[in-house]
């Protein structure tokens, strides 16, 4: 069984995630402190709510150079919503500076009228890397997730993007830089597609075990 860490930062959608994980037989921990996290096997970051209170909530604890440690040492990291953001260098939202993990911004959707703010609902994510452990068997080509957003990642490096959406024009729905992978949708709504990432999440984190 796989051991994963699922980071208590005191918001966000911690008992959905943990769920989902643990329908997808994980064995999950919540940790609040980085001497929590022991010997897992990878390591979640969720939320919900705004990303100031996310990233001080993070440095607070220290679970921000610990994450950046763990992403560094290419230890399987997923990021969902707020976990994705949060890597970033920069967010509009409330002039914040992120963990600067990846180079790039997080800006407001700024489309035309008949794109409601925020974004909300069901809409495809196109996957760039087909033979991804994380997609496994989803279709590469587009399949249906949930989203609840206002923000965006602009990632400075176009080769970081993994999954796209569209939404009055192309965003990163999903990024990926070894077995780091991070999500702007929401696996934990989204029903089997959505518990099938996590369960292909914890499919890596068990094959990649290097206690």
């Amino acid at each position: 069984m796989s051991r994963i860490a699922l980071i208590n930062y005191g918001m966000g959608n911690l008992r959905s995630v943990s769920q989902a994980l643990l329908a997808v037989g994980a064995e999950v921990h919540v940790c609040e402190r980085p001497d929590e996290v022991g010997e897992a096997d990878g390591l979640v970051l969720p939320g919900v709510g705004a990303l100031a209170d996310c990233v001080a909530a993070l440095r607070a604890s220290g679970f921000d150079d610990f994450v950046r440690q763990w992403i560094a040492a290419d230890r399987p990291f997923l990021g969902v919503c707020l976990g994705l953001q949060a890597l970033f260098d920069h967010s509009e939202e409330g002039d914040v500076t992120g963990l600067g993990i990846f180079s790039g911004r997080v800006i407001r959707f700024r489309r035309p009228p008949e794109f409601k703010i925020p974004h909300m609902g069901w809409n495809t994510v196109s996957f760039r890397d087909p033979g991804s452990p994380l997609i496994d068997g989803l279709r590469a080509a587009g399949e249906s997730f949930y989203f609840v957003h206002s923000y965006h990642v602009v990632p400075d490096d176009p080769a970081l993007t993994f999954g796209t959406c569209d939404y009055g024009g192309e965003f990163t729905a999903a990024i990926a830089r070894g077995r780091c992978f991070a999500t702007q949708c929401h696996p934990e709504k989204s029903q089997a597609k959505g518990l099938l990432v996590y369960r292909n999440f914890v499919r890596l984190s068990a094959a990649s075990v290097v206690h």
